[in-house]
Formats: structure tokens, sequence, C-alpha cells
């Protein structure tokens, strides 16, 4: 069995902040299908993976090549699962939107740029944690008290 894939946690970041001003531009335009796109951008990185998932490449192609090298790597197994919770939010954001239930929308929206600002700005991944939190509460995770 292989080891469990690690990242430059500053990827994750830079898609965090790229998110997060995508995620501002469609809460104040309500323009929908850019909200689309960025939905799609979350199912590649948690249906596909992270290598390419397109703020993935953009970092490594654009950004990581100016940057320091680093020995800190982070588990690519909660970051997919936090652009699968984002999927989800995005989702259902596009939905209320393309369906004309603009609350819906809106508050979807709002919600997966709360977690994404956080990221952005303070490094906390919310759908990281919360992969974490359910690995210990989940009777498969193999706890042996």
């Amino acid at each position: 069995m292989s080891a469990p894939q690690a990242v430059d946690p500053r990827g994750p970041r830079f898609a965090a902040i790229v998110t997060t001003v995508v995620l501002v531009i469609v809460l104040a335009t309500g323009w929908w299908p850019l909200l689309a796109a960025q939905t799609v951008v979350f199912a590649i990185g948690a249906f596909v993976g992270l290598r390419p998932a397109p703020y993935s490449v953009l970092y490594r192609l654009l950004i990581a090549p100016r940057l320091q090298p680093t020995d800190e790597r982070e588990d690519v197994a909660p970051l997919r699962f936090a652009q699968a919770v984002g999927f989800a939010f995005a989702l259902v954001g596009t939905i209320g939107y393309a369906s004309g239930v603009i609350v819906v929308g809106l508050v979807a929206t709002a919600l997966a740029l709360f977690a994404a600002l956080l990221n952005a700005v303070f490094g906390f991944c919310l759908g990281c944690e919360m992969y974490l939190l359910l690995q210990r509460i989940s009777p498969r995770a193999g706890s042996t008290s």
C-alpha cells in the first residue's frame, strides 16, 4: 500500500484565494454561470484529484516556480473532502440561481465564500477540519480504546 499523497500547503491556499475572488464576484453580480464554472473546478478537485484541478495547475505553473521550496506537506484526503463540500455548496448555489430561487443561490454561495475566505485569510481549512472530525468519530476509523 502506498503512502498518502501530500501537497505543498501553499497550493490549496492559493486556490482558496482564487475561489474567494470568484465567489465574491458571483455574490456581487449574481452571474451564476461563473458559479457553475467554480462548481466544475470543485468537482475536478474532489472527484478527479488536486493535481489536474485548474487552480492547482495555475499554482504549479505560475506561482510555485517563484517561491522558495518548502518541506512542509499537507495530506490530500482532507483537501479533496473540502473540495467535495465546496462542490456541494456551489452546486446548490448554481441550481438556486439558475432556477430563479435567488435566496438559495445567495446563501449557498455565501457559505462557500465563508469557508474559502477562512482558508485564504487565516489558513484554516473548514472542510479539512470537518474531514478530520469525521475520521475521529467514524466507527471505521479503527480506534483502539
